[in-house]
């Protein structure tokens, strides 16, 4: 049973049968991916053109042939597929509404003493409503464009306001230092993958949903400590501890990487419908939104510390 959680339930082209197609038999001649509860599946029955479990989304009636010589599945030659072009144009879209969000409300919402109670309310107002739209969508069979781009407006006005704060109360520079922290990670973690030395199958996957769902549980019982309790709660979130952690969370956030471009890698070679491309792009700004605020706590910690 797969997470609907924004940020544990990476969107694969496979919905239903665990992630990126792990549950399913491999086929000759290319990765496995599964079919079952697949939306896009082709059936077996019925139809002259019914395709092998290798292509789950092959509409091609010579994609068959193809499997019967062992040739690599190949994504069929119609109108509507995903292609790399249309993941890069969303991808895109959706982080340049969340940084436009993001300035302006670095430039609208101060964080003097003045007016920094405000400008956290609205900070923090943004980021329940985004994380509602995360969870609208993630429970979504379909992506949604407008909730997507609204989800990413939303989580601009909350980085903004938690950027400015940073910025210019605790670290000096800190928001840039965690865009280049989060660009390096990202650029790495792409060279790796393409590289092979990243294999994300189903053993990868399981091992990091488990870490990631530990993770956030002890930061929710820190959090819960610290509500109740005052002060930093449990010290997961400072000091020596909230380094390790903050370190965690990013290693957490380079594998969420890794599985999102398996995601993006299975749909471009099985012939994913274009709308699948959003769902790509909002996988990858989740993913980069947590990256990014892992190094912004850690700059916070470690300048803090000082």
């Amino acid at each position: 049973m797969r997470s609907r959680n924004p940020v544990f339930s990476r969107r694969g082209f496979s919905r239903d049968n665990g992630y990126a197609g792990f549950n399913a038999a491999p086929q000759a001649g290319g990765p496995a991916v599964a079919t079952q509860g697949n939306p896009y599946a082709q059936g077996t029955q019925g139809t002259p053109y019914a395709q092998p479990a290798g292509n789950p989304y092959a509409q091609n009636p010579y994609a068959q042939q193809d499997q019967q010589y062992g040739a690599p599945p190949q994504a069929p030659v119609t109108a509507g597929r995903m292609t790399m072009d249309d993941v890069v144009i969303r991808t895109a879209s959706t982080l340049g509404v969340l940084v436009v969000t993001a300035a302006l409300a670095w430039a609208l919402l101060p964080v003097d003493d003045a007016n920094i109670g405000r400008s956290i309310g609205f900070g923090i107002g943004a980021a329940v409503i985004g994380m509602v739209l995360a969870l609208v969508q993630s429970f979504k069979r379909k992506a949604s464009p407008a909730l997507i781009l609204t989800y990413a407006a939303f989580e601009g006005v909350f980085l903004g306001v938690i950027s400015s704060v940073v910025d210019n109360r605790i670290a000096d520079g800190a928001a840039m230092q965690a865009v280049i922290g989060t660009m390096a990670v990202f650029a790495g973690v792409l060279i790796a993958y393409k590289a092979g030395w990243i294999r994300v199958n189903r053993r990868f996957y399981g091992f990091v949903m488990a870490a990631a769902l530990g993770f956030v549980f002890l930061m929710m019982v820190n959090l819960m400590f610290a509500v109740f309790g005052g002060g930093d709660g449990l010290g997961f979130r400072s000091g020596t501890l909230g380094v390790v952690f903050g370190i965690v969370g990013i290693i957490l956030g380079a594998c969420f990487l890794a599985m999102d471009f398996k995601q993006v890698e299975d749909g471009l070679a099985y012939g994913a419908p274009r709308e699948e491309a959003w769902l790509a792009a909002f996988g990858l700004t989740l993913t980069l939104v947590w990256l990014y605020l892992e190094f912004l706590r850690l700059i916070a910690i470690l300048n803090s510390s000082d």
